[in-house]
Formats: C-alpha cells, sequence, structure tokens
C-alpha cells in the first residue's frame, strides 16, 4: 500500500471553503476510486487553521490515478489560494502490515 501524510495551514478566512472542497475530494476519492481504501481529513487541536490528510492506496498505480480525477484536479486549481502545504510524506505500513489492515 501507498500512504500519503499531507499537512497544510490554511489561510483563517478560507476555512469554510476549504472544508467544503476537501470535503468533496475526500468522499470523491473513497467513492469513486476503487484503489483508495480511505481519505482521512484531520483538524489540530491546538491550530485550527491546520490540516492533515491521511491517504491510504491499494499501491503507487492507485496514488498515481487520484491525481488524474476530476476532483483532485478541483481540489488543486481551487485551494491554490486557501493554503500552504507543510509538508508532504508517502510512506508504507510498518504495523500493521499490509494483509493485517482493516
Amino acid at each position: 500500500m501507498d500512504i500519503i501524510l499531507v499537512e497544510v495551514n490554511v489561510k483563517p478566512e478560507r476555512i469554510d471553503d476549504f472544508l467544503a472542497l476537501i470535503k468533496y475530494d475526500a468522499e470523491h476519492s473513497e467513492g469513486d476510486e476503487p484503489g483508495c481504501l480511505r481519505f482521512d481529513v484531520l483538524q489540530d487541536t491546538e491550530d485550527q487553521h491546520r490540516f492533515f490528510y491521511y491517504e491510504v492506496y491499494k499501491d503507487e498505480a492507485a496514488r498515481a490515478a487520484h491525481r488524474e480525477t476530476p476532483h483532485f484536479k478541483k481540489y488543486a486549481e481551487e485551494s491554490a489560494d486557501m493554503l500552504t502545504v507543510v509538508g508532504r510524506h508517502i510512506c508504507s505500513n510498518a504495523v500493521p502490515a499490509d494483509d493485517r489492515w482493516r
């Protein structure tokens, strides 16, 4: 599996727009992409403008396919003036192993 952890900071005046946009992307990622196993959006409890994405894909091909979808392209275009990306990490499972992941 390919797992992506993304950290972003959202402009305070764009929080509502961002939440609607990321909800659209996350729901369509899980709903429309057979290779997207999970797409969680987390908000930092100490900084309400900081968010984390936890995305799980079956494999590298599924992760690459995600970037070609209409919902991702909408997100990429519309989020450009809403946020800054602080960090992006591509990971693999350590525990549990892929075959034990639910």
